[in-house]
């Protein structure tokens, strides 16, 4: 049986619910795009070179954001560049600190312990590094450092260390939640993908803006965990079987 829709019929309804449908899509995109430029726009003067890094004053840690790792346990390259200026930081003083944050979620892949195990060929002492199994997003990590492992700082101040097109959003979450942060970008290549990572950073930027103003609560959050304790109090069974 055919359903037969009349001119008037369209006239009346189906052409005003599509131009209603088209507004809306452009009012969104536009309000996407609006909230990732000022976002962007807002951080800029939070990015500093190593250089200017070097001459800010009590930064309680490195922040480390986490990302992909290969199968045969070694850092992708992306998150190898976030890895080596956020050592480079560290050997030059800034901070006596690192907090790495990542996914360790499921049984088999353990960013947070590679990237312990990578610092640690590096020359970074072991009870400086400090690992959060729970950073499973930008905004997990920026509210568990404050929450969890910056509870007894007065400044709570930190450096992010990820790649600039996602430092923008971490600095974002990370001054919005009571953070005094700023970031060292760690572009030290050029990544296949990233127009893919572009589109999805402008989407999780309008995302991380809604979960900064209502204050979104992370999936873990748990006890405090000092950032000036030793950092093998964060160490597991799965870390430790990295070295076997």
């Amino acid at each position: 049986m055919k359903i037969k829709i009349s001119k008037d019929t369209i006239k009346k309804f189906v052409i005003p619910l599509l131009i209603c449908g088209l507004v809306l899509a452009l009012l969104l995109t536009s309000s996407i795009l609006l909230v990732s430029s000022a976002m962007v726009n807002d951080t800029e003067k939070y990015i500093k070179t190593e250089e200017e890094a070097d001459k800010l004053y009590n930064i309680d840690c490195i922040i480390v954001l986490g990302a992909l790792v290969r199968n045969n346990g070694t850092p992708s390259d992306m998150l190898r560049d976030r890895l080596d200026v956020a050592i480079a930081l560290y050997k030059m003083g800034i901070s006596d600190r690192i907090l790495m944050s990542g996914d360790h979620g499921r049984s088999g892949y353990n960013e947070v312990g590679i990237m312990k195990k990578y610092a640690l060929e590096q020359g970074v002492q072991e009870e400086h590094i400090f690992m959060d199994h729970a950073g499973f997003s930008t905004y997990e990590t920026m509210v568990r450092a404050k929450e969890v492992f910056l509870t007894e700082s007065y400044y709570k101040r930190v450096i992010i260390v990820t790649q600039k097109y996602h430092l923008h959003r971490a600095l974002y979450i990370a001054n919005s939640i009571g953070l005094d942060a700023y970031g060292v970008a760690s572009d030290l290549h050029t990544y296949g993908g990233q127009t893919a990572r572009d589109v999805r950073e402008v989407l999780a930027r309008f995302k991380d803006f809604f979960f900064c103003y209502y204050g979104a609560e992370p999936k873990y959050l748990g006890g405090p965990i000092s950032i000036f304790g030793n950092g093998n109090d964060t160490n597991d069974e799965y870390y430790y079987d990295l070295f076997k």
